[in-house]
């Protein structure tokens, strides 16, 4: 098979597999940093905006997290003539297109709370059997280069289009029609149109005729459950990851309000993508150098190191409160980040049973999912504190992202097994 798959595959087909990430890191890069926050302050009270963001983005993502495998694990059992995943994805992705302008026809927050919720149902449908065409269609001797030119799309996917819908929500958000949200939405209609027809044109699966295994969900979740208990280091791995990514994702979720807030700029969706840019870039930086010394130190020592440069960047936020400084320290998170993910990735690859190292790996971005999902708990914390001193939230907000930092940094040393 892998001899068949060689012969077949070209470099050109590393786009054609990996370009719909392109378009769901825009989608979702854009929505959650830039669109939502702002396009809440038209229905909620000002006083319980993180709340309001923080809640209705963890329903989301806990959506997701369900979605997903189930979604992923229903392709894997389908039989169709034109392959496993792409119906899911055409499915998934026609609903989800339908449902972006549900955003700017919202009228108030129960209406938006469901398009978002239903947005979320939609993409994961197509995102989970989509990321199957790596292991699908990929070499097994190439499949880290296909996952670098994923990664790398969904970046630039992320990159780009938070940065374009910055420049014109901010004219929304200083009151001049909704003719600027019509128009990002408009973007992002186009570009996951784009990709979504781009993907099922170019992409060719083999015919499916279905998997002989019929393990139902509730069986495989349950020996999932009881592989992470049987296993302490794989336990200490994932509370790691797991406060890690709640540190990160929580800097990301509520940077415009803290931008607008605190350090006052006055263009604050323009000045959270250049908070999200300067972080990206510290992540490219160091992603190569830092997954090439944890081949010759060791993953755990350049995962320690990675949690406290990010505790270093935060506690750099919440000494200065100067927008050029904050600029540097999402720099110094952004490689704290880039080194996590190299050396923490490659540390789950070392404690993953031979043999079952997709499971395992499944199970590793479960915890990352799930720190996505669980930054957003804080939103209502940040608002109990403000209401009762000025922004006294967001510095609680910064002082449990240290934490998390630190602790997720410390846990690793919990985890035994030499790489």
């Amino acid at each position: 098979m892998s001899n068949k798959l060689s012969s077949t595959f070209r470099r050109r087909d590393y786009i054609k597999i990996t370009v719909f990430g392109f378009a769901l890191t825009a989608l979702w890069q854009s929505l959650h940093s830039i669109i939502l926050p702002q396009r809440l302050l038209d229905f909620v009270p000002e006083a319980q905006k993180n709340t309001y963001l923080g809640l209705m983005t963890l329903a989301g993502l806990l959506l997701a997290m369900v979605v997903q495998p189930i979604a992923g694990g229903m392709s894997d059992r389908s039989r169709f003539k034109w392959g496993r995943r792409r119906p899911y994805i055409l499915i998934g992705g026609i609903v989800a297109l339908l449902l972006v302008p549900g955003i700017g026809f919202a009228g108030g927050f129960a209406a938006i709370f469901v398009v978002y919720c239903l947005l979320q149902i939609a993409s994961n449908t197509a995102q989970g059997p989509y990321q199957a065409f790596i292991p699908d269609l990929v070499p097994e001797n190439t499949r880290g280069l296909a996952s670098g030119v994923k990664a790398l799309l969904e970046i630039a996917g992320g990159v780009i289009l938070v940065y374009v819908s910055s420049l014109f929500m901010d004219r929304y958000f200083a009151g001049e029609g909704g003719r600027w949200l019509w128009l990002v939405l408009g973007i992002l209609f186009v570009v996951l149109s784009g990709a979504l027809i781009f993907t099922l044109l170019t992409v060719r699966e083999p015919p499916s005729y279905g998997s002989n295994h019929r393990a139902s969900v509730s069986q495989g979740l349950f020996q999932t459950i009881k592989t992470v208990f049987a296993n302490r280091e794989i336990v200490w791995f994932l509370a790691s990851r797991l406060l890690i990514y709640m540190a990160f994702t929580t800097i990301q979720q509520f940077a415009l309000y803290f931008l607008r807030d605190v350090i006052g700029v006055t263009k604050p969706a323009e000045a959270t993508a250049r908070f999200l840019v300067f972080a990206v870039v510290g992540m490219l930086i160091v992603v190569w150098p830092a997954g090439y010394l944890s081949d010759r130190i060791g993953r755990k020592p350049i995962s320690i190191a990675a949690g406290l440069l990010g505790a270093l960047g935060i506690g750099i936020i919440f000494l200065s409160k100067e927008y050029n400084t904050i600029l540097w320290a999402a720099g110094i998170i952004g490689m704290a980040m880039g080194a996590f993910n190299s050396a923490n990735w490659a540390l789950a690859t070392d404690l993953a049973a031979k043999g079952e190292e997709a499971r395992y790996l499944g199970i590793a971005n479960v915890a990352t999912a799930g720190g996505a999902a669980l930054a957003r708990a804080i939103g209502p914390v940040i608002d109990f504190f403000n209401n009762r001193r000025p922004l006294l939230g967001y510095d609680i907000m910064l002082l449990v992202c240290i934490a998390y930092f630190v602790i997720g940094a410390l846990l690793v040393l919990k985890i035994k097994r030499r790489a």
